[in-house]
């Protein structure tokens, strides 16, 4: 199982690597090269998904994907219409950070009757958007604010709620293309209050920061639009991480 495995790494220390692939930004040509250097860097998962996914394409990119590794495909859904059996799991996010209760537990009962008899591994995230810098489409689509990038506190009382509901994983994302990152004070900040695993993304572009994210105690680092036209960056962010482990023992 994903769940039991995040566990176990987190336990051992252990950072994880997953590329996100956007089939709407994501031309084949791209996806090959993403995939290709996903396998050679031995990433741990391919998160598929998107704010929109409007070109109909999930399942195509995901049967590729499956096609050339057994690199776990988790599905990382923008809204309840972005659901496949060809996944190995599913973040089913509830977004914590804003106050729409559509995408805190409306969404979610509309699609538990196809989860629940679905292979999927469901895995409950609370999602966390962080101020990036720019407007985001999660932002716009979800009619939500994020939370300040400054305001480690909001972060903080935010994810001990989530853990306290019961949610598996906590994921804080300052959203594609975002111009700042969230920060290494928030995420340690957040790693040392919660016990579940950490997933953080938006806004890395280079192994520098993903190297500093998983010394800060983020136990998934989730990369995207870096690598979409610099593929090779997969490589030189797959070895920070690793890098992060030794550095620290």
């Amino acid at each position: 199982m994903i769940y039991d495995e995040l566990v176990a790494k987190k336990k051992a220390g252990k950072t994880s690597l997953a590329i996100l692939i956007d089939p709407d930004k994501t031309s084949n040509r791209q996806l090959d090269a993403q995939v290709r250097h996903g396998i050679d860097a031995e990433i741990d998962y391919f998160f598929v998904g998107g704010s929109l996914i409007v070109n109909n394409v999930l399942d195509e990119y995901l049967t590729h994907i499956r096609e050339q590794c057994d690199i776990p495909l988790i599905l990382f859904p923008g809204n309840s219409f972005q659901l496949s059996h060809r996944a190995d799991a599913i973040l089913f996010l509830s977004l914590i950070s804003g106050r729409n209760a559509d995408l805190l537990i409306g969404k979610h009962v509309v699609t538990a009757p196809y989860l629940k008899t679905s292979p999927l591994e469901v895995l409950s995230t609370g999602y966390m958007l962080i101020d990036g810098g720019i407007d985001t489409t999660v932002s716009y689509i979800s009619n939500t604010k994020p939370i300040p990038a400054q305001k480690t506190d909001v972060a903080i009382c935010t994810a001990m709620a989530a853990e306290m509901l019961g949610m598996k994983l906590i994921f804080m994302d300052a959203g594609s293309g975002a111009r700042n990152p969230v920060t290494t004070a928030m995420i340690e900040a957040v790693s040392n209050i919660v016990d579940v695993p950490l997933i953080v993304g938006g806004g890395i572009r280079d192994a520098e920061k993903a190297w500093a994210n998983a010394r800060a105690g983020a136990d998934v680092i989730v990369v995207g639009n870096a690598t979409e036209d610099n593929p090779s960056l997969i490589g030189e962010i797959a070895h920070a991480v690793r890098s992060q482990k030794t550095s620290v023992n």
